[in-house]
């Protein structure tokens, strides 16, 4: 038991960089809070005391407000940062080196008794608000960007953000190095090729505008577009 919280200790030291020492994770870290006390939970859940275990695990939320069910198995090195509004469900399967920010939910889809929420692999990371649903597979090394919510099953060592859930990138080797505001936005790209589909159109027509002699005035409809434009690339700025 000490071998493992010596180990937690050292894990929240290396994935949070304000962990300034040993005590003040010991006093101020609800997210390990949290986890020693899942352990407990878990013991008795599996020694058939479930009531226990719950009631348990409802004090733990009341004093950390991060809920993880007592059912839920949960590798080493876990941690969970800025934790509040973590929800863990029951049949919920995490690995070894997970990193979860706060608001993180691992749900169920379904009231059938049966494996109904997430899988994570080894090493993956989550970020603020993102959301897994259902019987899904998250692989080893994926990241979820803040505020997705994965639906399906993802392979290893990728990049997932938007609702539903997208692969944006891939990388060779999975790292803790979530940066929330670098991670690409489909939807942002999207726009991006299609502002510059419209440009190139709108070039080919004023040659040909200016061959036929034709003169086109400027409609309510370039306007409008001209605003969007401009809404879009302030927002890129901010």
């Amino acid at each position: 038991m000490f071998k493992a919280i010596r180990e937690d200790i050292k894990t929240a030291r290396i994935k949070d960089p304000a962990a300034r020492s040993t005590l003040e994770i010991l006093l101020c870290y609800s997210g390990l809070h949290a986890i020693w006390a899942h352990r407990v939970n878990h013991f008795l859940w599996n020694h058939h005391l479930k009531l226990p275990a719950r009631f348990l695990s409802n004090i733990a939320r009341f004093f950390t407000s991060i809920e993880i069910h007592p059912g839920a198995k949960i590798g080493r090195r876990f941690f969970i940062d800025h934790g509040a509004g973590v929800v863990i469900g029951e049949t919920s399967e995490i690995g070894d080196d997970v990193l979860l920010y706060q608001g993180v939910v691992l749900g169920g889809t379904t009231a059938e008794k049966k494996k109904r929420h997430p899988t994570l692999g080894n090493g993956v990371e989550m970020g603020a608000g993102s959301i897994a649903l259902g019987s899904i597979n998250i692989g080893d090394g994926v990241r979820v960007g803040a505020s997705s919510v994965v639906i399906k099953d993802v392979p290893p060592g990728v990049t997932v953000v938007g609702i539903p859930g997208r692969v944006v990138t891939k990388r060779e080797k999975p790292v803790m190095d979530l940066e929330h505001g670098r991670l690409p936005d489909p939807v942002a790209e999207a726009l991006r090729l299609v502002l510059k589909d419209y440009h190139q159109l709108e070039e080919r027509l004023k040659k040909l505008e200016g061959l036929s002699g034709i003169s086109t005035p400027v409609d309510e409809a370039h306007k409008e577009m001209e605003e969007l434009e401009k809404d879009f690339t302030q927002g890129e700025e901010v």
